[in-house]
């Protein structure tokens, strides 16, 4: 076991930090590629109207709370040690990965254990995430802190998209093996943390914030979970906007969080330190963070339609095997960050963050102004220069951008920072299924329906039927295309297909008949997507440039004294005793 003052141990701490959160962010989206394994494999049909809700929370749920819980446990680690909270994530996350991959029951039952343990083991994902940021942040120099968070955040995003092929694969073999592969990785990982990591930053004692937790969970939860429920159709309307539920989720969930505002402003020891936000570089990073985790969450969405609905089975790959396909050939996208992100880190470590930061989201939009221009049958190789260019772009952005909003902060509020931080993210990502479905799905409705129409009567199903079908929600199309399902196959069903001549019928649900028939009208579709998607990176990347006015020199020693004083009181950390001294211009701190 090394020591805080061991030369090696800030390498120990990265490299266990960024296995963490590598697991943490792989599973977020590994479950998204494999539905459909899964859903066979309990034996769901998710398309069916009673069973949306557990598509719905099986794509979102793990999100979800962990966008509502890294806050508070960032906040924890900031009293109680954030390698405290870190390592117990580590633990819970691996124990509930034992118990996913055991799910005893089929049906609904099935569904509903695995929805449940996944939100205990997005628990423990936030507990990884909220402060493995702070853990590097003590743990390195400013000189080196870019280049270790390039590594670390990189890594994290990259995770997302390796989930992506990573699920695919094994859901090719058992749907069960989605969650295995974590055992052995979580265990090493849970033994080496509690064996190797210590806590070097500054703890404050303080109360727990019961009511600040409670109104920004209740609020947030309720907020995100009334747009995700948005996007099903509700009283003959293509989208539940107008859903009674909905509007109560948004509308009440917003009263709660304003409340939330109201509580933290008024207690001495707020869960969410609202302080921070006085601080324009703070503030701007995190708004640029959410802008980036929006437009990058949309664009994976499309993406996989895109893929799965079109392009693949248009070049002769079966509906089944898309989720697969569509995970391998968007790993252009990951090269690019993993190529970018820590020579972006490195490089902010003696040029500074913000052109970094703000030249990253350019070059995403510059990408999404690409992928807007190509055609819906497109040229591979195009569009994978385009989805590099785009992963390049993001991780341009993404350890710069984290290094700014860590640096900006004392020492000893940097676990609230990190879960900050992740809480935009994480919130950007779930926003993105509810905002991007909603646009896709108004740009469909206006041309899908005549194109179904006149599509399906044209190979002979009867008018009133063909009819019926396009008037259906095209959500419900997209859902079908994202799964992997032959769309027109569950759209017309077996009785409809078997009163159609052999020939119509396998014209109708062969490879070529739906990617055709829908492509123009996607496009109409993803043009209001990407245009949203270009203006969140535009305005992301001014963001990034806004630099806070260099703070009075007597700031920092007022500061520098009430941490000390803070530290007369604290539990001893580490055999070095921290001192705060000046980091940046910008009023933060950090310890030596």
């Amino acid at each position: 076991m090394l020591s805080v003052d061991h030369p090696r141990y800030k390498w120990i701490a990265l490299s266990n930090t960024t296995l963490g959160t590598l697991l943490a962010t792989i599973n977020a989206s590994i479950v998204l590629i494999s539905l459909p394994a899964i859903f066979k494999g309990i034996h769901v049909d998710p398309l069916e109207p009673g069973n949306v809700s557990y598509l719905l929370w099986m794509l979102i749920g793990y999100m979800l709370v962990t966008a509502v819980l890294v806050v508070t446990l960032g906040r924890l680690g900031d009293m109680y040690g954030r390698v405290k909270i870190y390592n117990a994530g580590f633990a819970i996350f691996t124990l509930t990965s034992i118990i996913l991959s055991l799910d005893p029951f089929d049906g609904s039952g099935g569904a509903l254990w695995l929805i449940g343990w996944r939100v205990l083991q997005a628990v423990g994902g936030a507990m990884l995430m909220a402060n493995s940021a702070a853990i590097i942040t003590d743990a390195f120099s400013a000189k080196q802190r870019g280049m270790a968070l390039g590594v670390n955040i990189v890594s994290a995003l990259a995770g997302s998209f390796i989930g992506l092929v990573l699920g695919g694969v094994l859901a090719e073999w058992d749907w069960r093996s989605i969650f295995w592969v974590n055992i052995p990785l979580g265990i090493l990982g849970t033994v080496w943390a509690y064996r190797s990591l210590h806590d070097t930053g500054v703890r404050r004692r303080a109360k727990i914030d019961w009511w600040g937790n409670a109104t920004f969970a209740v609020g947030l939860t309720a907020v995100l979970a009334a747009i995700t429920y948005g996007i099903q159709p509700y009283g003959g309307h293509t989208m539940g906007w107008t859903n009674p539920w909905v509007l109560i989720g948004l509308i009440g969930g917003a009263l709660v969080l304003v409340a939330f505002g109201v509580i933290e402003t008024r207690v001495p020891e707020p869960m969410f330190p609202l302080a921070l936000f006085k601080n324009l570089a703070f503030t701007s990073g995190n708004a640029a963070n959410l802008l980036a985790s929006v437009a990058r969450g949309g664009l994976q969405f499309m993406l996989i339609i895109w893929l799965q609905g079109i392009w693949l089975p248009l070049h002769g790959y079966d509906y089944e095997s898309t989720p697969l396909w569509a995970g391998i050939y968007l790993v252009p996208m990951t090269i690019g960050f993993l190529a970018a992100g820590p020579v972006a880190g490195f490089l902010s470590d003696r040029f500074g963050p913000r052109p970094f930061a703000s030249g990253g989201l350019l070059v995403m939009a510059v990408s999404f102004v690409g992928l807007l221009l190509l055609p819906g049958n497109f040229n591979y190789v195009v569009f994978a220069v385009l989805i590099f260019v785009n992963g390049l772009g993001g991780g341009l952005f993404a350890a710069p951008n984290t290094s700014l909003i860590m640096s900006s902060v004392p020492a000893d509020m940097r676990g609230a920072a990190s879960g900050m931080r992740a809480t935009f993210q994480n919130a950007g990502q779930v926003l993105s299924i509810g905002i991007f479905f909603s646009l896709m799905v108004a740009g469909l409705a206006d041309s899908l329906p005549g194109t179904l129409s006149s599509g399906l009567t044209g190979q002979g199903v009867p008018a009133d039927t063909a009819a019926s079908i396009a008037a259906l929600p095209p959500v419900g199309t997209l859902f079908a295309a994202f799964l992997g399902y032959n769309p027109i196959g569950e759209l017309l069903g077996p009785q409809v297909l078997g009163a159609l001549p052999a020939d119509n019928a396998a014209r109708l649900t062969g490879l070529e008949f739906f990617p055709q028939l829908i492509s123009e009208p996607f496009h109409d579709g993803l043009v209001i997507v990407f245009w949203l998607a270009i203006a969140m990176a535009v305005v992301g990347a001014i963001a990034s440039l806004v630099k806070a006015k260099p703070a009075p020199a007597s700031d920092f020693v007022a500061h520098e004294s009430e941490v000390k004083a803070e530290l007369s009181d604290a539990q001893p950390l580490s055999p070095a005793t921290p001192v705060a001294e000046p980091l940046d211009g910008e009023g933060s701190i950090r310890t030596v």
